[in-house]
């Protein structure tokens, strides 16, 4: 009888059970209160998000607010200055011996051809009348017999073997004075820029 009538006198007295077992049908909900009786945050709650407030709806026009969007910058032209300060002369050497034989094949070609278009249009015949006329009727000479088309030919390859020869050793000469130059006052400057 003592023990009931105690426990009746505590729940008159308002107070709460030490241990409460939670219904079944209600879910715990997590909030601030639980965790600072705890002392430790709850990192396993979802956070409610943070919604992105909703523009103010105002009377302008929407084209109002197209001086809020920056235009693209223009790109801006890269420019890089550059000094030549050695020339490699190997690379000068192979350069200019394939240009001079390039230039030898056009000299023999070329005089070739010219010697064929004298030929054709009567050059050759009309010296021949100049000079008979200026030398007397005993001074009659044929041109081609002195410059025929194989003389020509080999004149001309001659002179294409010795260009050759000399443009190639000028060429390595002029890089390395250009190489001596460069050490003492400074190579040449270039500003390479984008187009």
């Amino acid at each position: 009888m003592s023990s009931s009538s105690g426990s009746n006198a505590a729940g008159k007295s308002g107070r709460a059970p030490l241990a409460s077992a939670p219904r079944p049908g209600a879910a715990a909900k997590p909030g601030p209160a639980t965790s600072a009786k705890s002392g430790t945050a709850d990192r396993t709650a979802p956070r409610p998000v943070k919604s992105a407030p909703a523009p103010a709806k105002s009377g302008r026009p929407a084209a109002s607010t197209k001086g809020l969007v920056r235009p693209a910058p223009r790109p801006r032209v890269r420019r890089a200055r550059l000094v030549v300060s050695k020339v490699d002369t190997w690379s000068v050497l192979k350069l200019a011996f394939l240009l001079s034989v390039a230039l030898g094949i056009i000299t023999v070609v070329a005089s070739v051809v010219l010697w064929i278009v004298l030929d054709l249009t009567g050059m050759f015949d009309g010296i021949n009348e100049l000079l008979g006329m200026l030398g007397g009727a005993g001074g009659a000479l044929n041109v081609k017999d002195f410059l025929s088309l194989g003389q020509i030919a080999i004149f001309a390859t001659i002179v294409s073997v010795v260009n050759v020869i000399l443009l190639t050793a000028l060429s390595v000469l002029a890089a390395l004075l250009y190489n001596i130059a460069a050490a003492l006052v400074g190579g040449v400057g270039l500003t390479l820029t984008d187009d």
